[in-house]
């Protein structure tokens, strides 16, 4: 085990701004505004504010709990509570998830980053037709100077954020680039304010059509609930790692959620009224971001400027993302080889980088290579948030609510609460049920669907 002393959190509001900032990342602002276009607007968004109220929560409170009970990286925690071979295994499940999700998610950010030095040259803001910038983009993506220099850019800062440790690189910077995030999502809400389709884009966000709720509709909420708070990958098992054993997590974990709701709708408030305006589909998928918005930028007043401003958002939440998701294999190496912080860090950025290089690649010179029509980019990103981070959600509930036992968990869960979960409360009973029963059953349902959709 490792004689490296483990680092803590200086504060209880770093830590908060830490977390918050691993949990909203790209998915809160890039993939929950093309989800939530995908799937008919408001009555998506209810589905998707009361699953991660109700059924996340108490997987990321768990998560962390695990953590701060055994002061260890995910392997040796899941080990330390489990007493056995398989949890120690299910803990490496999640480190080696959250290494997969890095790389590919370095891929994703490195073309944010791109695109923000795309807009600040002026190249995003001359686009008539959907078309010029689908090839634009498309072009972008299958350079492989393009493609390669972003990851290895992003990569590099990232390291550098990661070198300096928990409290002077990511407790720090994290303190610095969310209110930044907040900032400038607020700047890009009253711009679209201004605009002609603000009150249909809120409309569109805010006012629910049940009758387009259908089962995929209800398990896309589902999985955006998970994917949403980083459970699953290992981050919330390390972040808790470093919590003093007396921090109170129940009252830490309700405003990550809270944060989570309020910056994917944030997100929401600014892009659709931008895209209704000039008549855009908000249904545009995953191209909404890199095609659809691009055109958007060239034909309304000030494009210029809201295209700088909203890639370089893209970029701050994809950073604050990316130094969480490789936080638990760096804690992994710490721990197991009892390596340095910056020899583990280098490592693991080094690792990451070379992983990326054929996901990065996938668009362009190794785009005919495919496996059942996936190319290298789609196996590593559905492997792992469609079948990875769900079983390590499944996992950490096994491990708490039937191994370690959910009464052993609640009476730890309780220490410095001050009495906010007493033991006969309807908030224990209901963590309890939820912790062994509902949130396991939901997830198992989640992985078959998601099996047989893909046959």
């Amino acid at each position: 085990m490792s004689t490296v002393a483990r680092e803590h959190w200086k504060s209880k509001l770093g830590f908060m701004w830490s977390a918050i900032g691993s949990a909203i990342g790209l998915g809160s602002i890039w993939r929950f505004p093309y989800i939530v276009g995908e799937n008919g607007g408001a009555a998506f968004v209810l589905l998707f504010c009361v699953f991660l109220i109700f059924l996340s929560l108490p997987v990321l409170m768990s998560e962390l709990l695990v953590g701060r009970k055994a002061q260890l990286n995910p392997e040796g925690a899941f080990y330390k509570l489990g007493k056995s071979s398989f949890f120690s295994g299910c803990g490496k499940m999640t480190v080696i998830t959250g290494f997969l999700v890095s790389a590919f998610y370095s891929v994703i950010v490195g073309w944010t980053m791109g695109y923000l030095l795309e807009a600040i040259m002026g190249n995003l803001t001359h686009f008539s037709h959907i078309e010029q910038s689908a090839l634009f983009f498309a072009s972008h993506i299958g350079s492989a100077s393009w493609v390669l220099g972003a990851h290895l850019g992003f990569m590099v800062l990232s390291i550098a954020v990661l070198y300096v440790g928990v409290q002077k690189g990511i407790e720090r910077w994290n303190k610095v680039l969310i209110p930044l995030l907040f900032f400038i999502l607020l700047l890009l809400i009253i711009y679209a304010s201004t605009l002609s389709g603000f009150s249909r884009g809120i409309e569109f966000l805010f006012s629910p059509d049940f009758g387009s709720i259908t089962p995929s509709v209800v398990l896309m909420a589902l999985g955006q609930a998970f994917f949403g708070l980083s459970i699953g990958q290992g981050t919330m098992v390390t972040y808790g790692s470093y919590l003093k054993q007396k921090e109170n997590i129940p009252s830490t974990a309700m405003p990550i959620a809270i944060a989570v709701i309020l910056v994917s709708l944030l997100a929401g408030m600014a892009i659709f009224p931008i895209v209704f305006t000039v008549g855009a589909e908000p249904s545009s998928g995953m191209n909404l971001m890199f095609e659809t918005l691009p055109m958007v930028f060239s034909r309304i007043t000030g494009g210029y400027i809201l295209a700088i401003t909203f890639f370089l958002l893209l970029f701050l939440a994809g950073l604050t993302s990316q130094i969480s998701a490789m936080e638990p294999f760096i804690s992994y190496l710490m721990d197991k080889r009892s390596w340095s912080r910056n020899k583990a860090v280098l490592i693991c950025g080094f690792g990451v980088f070379l992983l990326g290089i054929p996901c990065a690649l996938s668009f362009g010179v190794m785009k005919k290579m495919t496996f059942y029509g996936w190319n290298f980019f789609d196996c590593v990103s559905n492997l792992s948030v469609n079948l990875l981070i769900p079983l390590g959600a499944l996992s950490v509930l096994i491990l708490i609510g039937w191994r370690w036992k959910t009464t052993n968990a609640l009476a730890n869960l309780r220490v410095g609460t001050k009495g906010l979960l007493l033991p006969t409360g309807i908030l224990s009973k209901y963590l309890s049920f939820s912790i062994k029963y509902l949130c396991p059953i939901i997830i198992l349902y989640i992985l078959f669907y998601t099996f047989i959709t893909s046959l």
